[in-house]
């Protein structure tokens, strides 16, 4: 980020569980033009490539196995699941970064007592900032970047 090299934390077990739950709750009922990825970099510019932890991306630049980056403009849907490691940059450097570039939704995800609870929000376009639309405790339902139903509390492994 910004030219630095930021290096992962040790995930735990909750970080990985809601992350790939969230994967596959999402690939099961996104819609053909769309697929969702997990840890793949978005270039936001030339010193800026974010590794958000679940990526909502046209499905077409999807199936290139050699891509190591997407652009924002491939770009539907960023999830940042929070861990105490990277809460400055999962609260507020990236999602300023994502607005920047343009993207459309973005999710934060957070441990409450071991349930995750989602944080969603969308650009709004004059101002590239994100507006709050929800929170989400025990069932996420939105209906973009696509219509989704999500039982937080029984995510998929």
């Amino acid at each position: 980020m910004d030219g630095a090299l930021v290096f992962a934390a040790p995930q735990k077990r909750f970080h990985q569980r809601v992350l790939s739950g969230l994967r596959v709750a999402l690939n099961a009922r996104a819609p053909e033009h769309v697929t969702v990825v997990t840890r793949m970099d978005v270039r936001l510019g030339h010193r800026m490539r974010p590794c958000p932890d679940v990526v909502v991306v046209d499905a077409k630049v999807a199936e290139d196995d050699d891509r190591t980056f997407y652009t924002p403009d491939e770009v539907h849907l960023v999830v940042e699941v929070v861990s105490p490691e990277s809460e400055e940059r999962d609260r507020r450097t990236k999602p300023s970064r994502y607005a920047d570039a343009g993207i459309a939704h973005f999710w934060r995800v957070e441990n409450n007592g071991g349930s995750p609870v989602v944080y969603v929000y969308e650009l709004d376009p004059a101002t590239r900032v994100y507006a709050l639309t929800g929170i989400h405790h025990d069932r996420l339902t939105v209906p973009v970047p696509f219509p989704v139903t999500v039982d937080l509390g029984d995510l998929p492994e």
